[in-house]
């Protein structure tokens, strides 16, 4: 068969930025700020630094746009133009994180250069105290302990929920994977007054850290159950059906195969499940209480956590109580990234054993 007068399709191949790229990059970002600092700041009565910079952007996405074509077929400027548009939100959302963690930490640096403050409870200390009287040791110790608790419910629980969704399926499943969902958005204080009710009014079980636990565990298993499940569903059929040729069974296969191939995934649930539960407020404020001294026993007595810590604090309108509340508001941040990173970290070590 002759292919003559036939126009093959051949991809368009990628190629690194030219030195044009890139002077047409900053030549478009430089005009368009002399554009818009001409017509905002001398001609237009216009005033505010987010206008100037939002129509900056713009302007600069327009300059771009004509820049690159004039050398670029219509593709290639579109391709230019989006990653542009792209670019600019992950640098959006990058600078919204670092400077909420930056104003946490300079508001709150002084407290964490006392050492009492990792190893004291606020147990007789008034707002009005020096730094170096204090410390946060009870709301570290009784975060650890909820969050730990709600973590040894949510893992069995939440993974298996996402098992049963994905490997099993039916009309159950549907229901389920309906309320999971629907659970995803439960307001935290109808969570702690879920527990606040079934446990402490009708079972007369006392507050305490265990029924926070179970609070927080409420708002965590959705979000753990609906994010394994995500990950489950990506894992490649071929696996399981190579798992299945070899004569093993299916939950086998699922146990030897599908677990261990998503586990980074499954992490990254649980981290999240992580981050979800461990600042909240409501719940454990309605099950538990604020206390200020130090309790290790989850099952008597009402324990402060982190959150409680910073909530009073900050409420406080005491200036060196406040900046002692944005010092816990650091150690909880520190506690948030070193469990991702641990989490990240032990299933990769795992994954490359297997």
């Amino acid at each position: 068969m002759s292919t003559a007068g036939l126009e093959v399709e051949r991809p368009r191949e990628l190629r690194p930025r030219t030195l044009d790229d890139v002077l047409s990059l900053l030549g478009a970002a430089v005009g368009a700020f002399a554009l818009v600092w001409l017509l905002y700041e001398w001609i237009l009565p216009l005033h505010g630094v987010l206008g100037f910079v939002i129509c900056w952007y713009l302007a600069f996405l327009g300059c771009y746009a004509v820049v690159t074509g004039a050398a670029n077929p219509r593709t290639v400027v579109l391709d230019r133009v989006i990653a542009a548009a792209v670019h600019a939100a992950a640098a959006v959302v990058g600078i919204a994180l670092l400077s909420t963690v930056a104003f946490i930490f300079l508001r709150g640096w002084r407290p964490l250069l006392h050492l009492n403050m990792f190893a004291d409870d606020m147990a007789g200390v008034r707002p009005q105290d020096p730094f170096n009287r204090g410390g946060v040791l009870h709301a570290i110790v009784g975060s650890l302990i909820e969050v730990g608790i709600a973590i040894a419910i949510t893992l069995p629980l939440g993974f298996g929920t996402a098992v049963f969704l994905t490997e099993v399926g039916g009309r159950l499943a549907r229901v389920v994977r309906t309320v999971v969902e629907a659970m995803t958005a439960l307001p935290s204080i109808v969570a702690g007054l879920f527990i606040y009710t079934l446990l402490i009014v009708t079972l007369h079980f006392p507050r305490s850290g265990f029924a926070a636990s179970l609070a927080i565990t409420v708002m965590m298993l959705p979000i753990a159950a609906r994010a394994a499940d995500v990950v489950l569903r990506v894992v490649p059929g071929g696996l399981r059906e190579a798992g299945l040729a070899l004569g093993a069974t299916h939950w086998r296969t699922v146990w030897h195969v599908v677990l261990p191939t998503a586990r980074p995934g499954l992490a990254t649930a649980l981290i999240l499940a992580v981050a979800r539960g461990v600042g909240e407020t409501a719940p454990v404020l309605l099950t538990s209480g604020a206390s200020t001294y130090l309790n290790g026993d989850p099952l008597h007595y009402t324990m402060n956590s982190l959150p409680l810590f910073i909530l009073s604090a900050v409420r406080s309108g005491e200036p060196a109580y406040v900046e002692r509340g944005f010092g816990a508001a650091s150690i909880l941040v520190a506690l948030v990234l070193l469990l991702f990173v641990a989490a990240r970290r032990l299933a990769r070590l795992k994954g490359r054993r297997s």
